[in-house]
């Protein structure tokens, strides 16, 4: 049995961009890269709680609209001289579809 769930198209999101995936376990933001390389992070950043979602993607990086604190979407770490860091989900794609580890999120929602 597969722990990991269909939340949506590949296609759906453009390259250097993202999607918000709202989830019992806070929103979450799914990144794409020009690789196509996929990405899921928390959308809140440690800082002034803005949205990676709305950031600006550079490489597996993105920027915070809010005060620039960049992440490695890796990690979730905050590169640089800044001190942070979100949470990461495990994601991968698969004909097309991206999927997202659902006891990563069951996991997080039961912390809360």
């Amino acid at each position: 049995m597969s722990n990991f769930i269909d939340i949506g198209a590949l296609g759906d999101i453009p390259q250097q961009g993202a999607r918000l995936v709202k989830t019992a376990a806070g929103c979450i933001a799914i990144f794409r890269t020009v690789e196509d390389k996929v990405f899921a992070l928390d959308d809140k950043c440690p800082h002034k709680g803005g949205p990676l979602s709305n950031g600006i993607q550079h490489g597996e990086a993105v920027t915070c609209p809010l005060h620039n604190w960049v992440f490695d979407l890796n990690t979730g770490v905050a590169a640089g001289v800044d001190v942070g860091q979100v949470q990461t989900y495990p994601v991968k794609v698969e004909n097309g579809r991206v999927l997202i580890d659902k006891n990563s999120i069951a996991t997080k929602a039961a912390a809360a």
